[in-house]
């Protein structure tokens, strides 16, 4: 971006017009923080990271639809319902109102690429935001789709809402926009009215219907080129052409003097065609009054270079409380004229209802289940080997786990889970792509936390009760008989799982993808186990033989009688080499991960 400053004005429908590299998405882009610039955009007067819930302000729509795809389109905007805090129930209206109803079970990918860009359109739209932000919305799709979302658009710039678009078509954007900002190489070459646009920037032609079509160009190009004139035939259709270079007198001559039919001919300037008719709004409030149009400025901005953008949602009015006076064309703003310093990005926010999101994320697509479903018949059926050639103790058969695993099938399927909770995260945005990519939140955190330890628990307990329950039925209960010490072994048993789950979801937050989160829960029995069983078991000067009774000194309370049992049965677990492994690892993990996002919101 360079020297880029202009407005979008509530009410209005704007189209950011360029060729491919012209610096529209970028724009897009550094108008929401996604990418480093000098410069300032206001939306209604406000700084986006000033704003306390940017997605009730700004919808934003960059590309396709972030989300996995074997999620359904209604499960998908319920999970982005409990991310913008709206009610699940706004999922059923956008639904309707982006004529999706009879696909709502359908999975994301299955859509087509018309179905997939009205699933964006309605992912912008979950908050009701005051402006939208959207990014090549119409490429690709068919006249009829195209016409169908501009009518959308203007439905919700009649509603007082800001719509700024970006789009390679020049006869679109002047068809569906109410102003065309164009730019070139990441410059303002004009901000006009719609209609103004079209009649000095779009090409002159002549619309010509005849049955003869084909021999009327061939006569056209034929005489041109004898006048040395300069004119372009473009056939369309069966039996209508455009002709650029000419005008309509020539051509009527011409079909004139060789005898050929014409059923129209036209001068036009572009393919204007009707505007189209707005769609209902997909808010049933009543019209929202005229705000401060949005404005947006970059002094010398290049992608490359910091912060330069600024754009079309912030008060950008001529005097202060006349948001409705013109806005003059919008030229260069000198150095600091925005800002003296570079504005704050906007932080990563997470879901404002994280634990109903968190679920939704969960359970929303099958594989959580066949995760589940696979441990827990791998671990059944090394537990039947195991206790069926005596290769393992009755405990190690139970949690299926043989020594040549570093861990026991349950605790791997927990690892996988946990891993994955953050790693879909990143591979598959589970927030708008305007919002960032994973967020840091620590109620996001504890809720993936509460909702992998529960799984993890889950697993962990079908897994011994299956296991038990098969082997009794195989082998009868005189050989497999309920192990002494259970609740100290169940207990070690749900620690395992649970630190497993949580390692795998740390270490996916922090590495950013879901093998790293694999790595972490392999990386405990396989490194950090053997480095604690050598430090516990080398040379030492001085003995820890004690520490339990030491601690009961320390505490300021007496415990009860009983409660010296659970504490000397906790310190136990914790004493066994993968117990102090996870309690090492874990830790680690969760520091490790608040410290990179600390980081990147001190690198902002």
């Amino acid at each position: 971006m360079n020297d880029l400053t202009f407005a979008a004005r509530p009410g209005h429908v704007t189209a950011l017009l360029g060729a491919a590299g012209s610096g529209k998405t970028t724009a897009l882009r550094l108008m929401l923080s996604l990418e480093e610039g000098r410069g300032v955009t206001y939306f209604r007067g406000r700084l986006l990271h000033r704003i306390a819930h940017p997605a009730r302000e700004v919808g934003a729509l960059l590309g396709d639809v972030p989300g996995h795809p074997s999620r359904t389109a209604l499960g998908q905007l319920r999970m982005l319902c409990a991310a913008a805090g709206v009610p699940a129930s706004r999922a059923d209206e956008l639904l309707d109102v982006v004529g999706m109803s009879e696909l709502a079970h359908h999975r994301l990918g299955s859509l087509s690429l018309g179905m997939d860009r009205r699933l964006g359109i309605a992912s912008a739209l979950l908050a009701d935001p005051h402006t939208l932000l959207l990014d090549e919305p119409a490429a690709g799709l068919s006249p009829r789709d195209t016409a169908w979302l501009y009518g959308l658009l203007r439905a919700h710039a009649a509603h007082g809402g800001t719509v700024l678009c970006t789009t390679a078509d020049a006869k679109e954007a002047a068809q569906g926009a109410d102003r065309v900002v164009t730019l070139d190489e990441g410059r303002l070459v004009a901000d006009q009215a719609a209609a103004d646009f079209a009649r000095t920037r779009l090409r002159p032609r002549v619309v010509v219907r005849t049955p003869q079509a084909a021999r009327l160009g061939v006569l056209v190009s034929k005489e041109a080129r004898v006048a040395r004139r300069s004119v372009e035939v473009v056939p369309e259709g069966g039996n209508r052409l455009l002709v650029y270079g000419s005008t309509c007198a020539e051509i009527g001559d011409t079909a004139f003097r060789h005898g050929v039919l014409l059923h129209q001919l036209a001068d036009e300037t572009g393919d204007m065609g009707t505007r189209p008719a707005p769609v209902p709004h997909p808010s049933a409030a009543a019209p929202q009054p005229s705000a401060p149009a949005p404005s947006v400025s970059a002094p010398g901005a290049h992608p490359s270079s910091p912060k330069h953008a600024s754009a079309p949602t912030a008060p950008h009015a001529p005097t202060p409380g006349s948001p409705h006076a013109p806005t003059p064309t919008p030229s260069p703003a000198p150095p600091g004229a925005a800002l003296s310093r570079p504005a704050p990005p906007l932080p990563l926010r997470g879901p404002l209802r994280p634990l109903r999101y968190e679920l939704i994320r969960t359970f929303g697509i099958r594989r959580t289940l066949l995760a589940v479903v696979a441990a827990l018949c791998v671990s059944a059926v090394l537990a039947v080997f195991l206790t069926h050639t005596g290769a393992a103790p009755l405990p190690a058969a139970l949690a299926g786990w043989p020594g040549i695993l570093p861990l026991p099938p349950a605790a791997l399927g927990a690892g996988l889970l946990g891993a994955l909770a953050f790693g879909d995260e990143f591979r598959y945005p589970a927030l708008a792509t305007s919002r960032g990519t994973s967020p840091r939140r620590l109620g996001l955190l504890l809720a993936k936390l509460t909702v992998s330890a529960g799984l993890a628990l889950s697993l962990a307990a079908g897994a011994a009760v299956v296991d038990f329950v098969l082997l009794r039925v195989l082998y009868g209960g005189e050989l497999v008989a309920v192990p002494a010490g259970l609740l100290a072994r169940g207990a070690s048993w749900a620690a395992l799982c649970v630190g497993c789950a949580w390692a795998g979801l740390l270490g996916a937050g922090v590495f950013r993808v879901t093998a790293a989160g694999l790595a972490a829960v392999l990386a405990v029995p396989v490194a950090v186990v053997p480095a604690v069983q050598h430090l516990l078991a080398g040379p030492a000067a001085r003995s820890m033989v004690g520490v339990p009774d030491r601690l009961r000194e320390l505490m300021l309370l007496r415990l009860p009688g009983g409660a010296d049992q659970w504490l000397l049965a906790a310190l136990r677990l914790i004493a066994q080499p993968m117990g102090v492994a996870l309690a090492l690892s874990v830790p680690v993990l969760l520091c490790a991960y608040l410290l990179t996002g600390l980081r990147r919101k001190a690198r902002w």
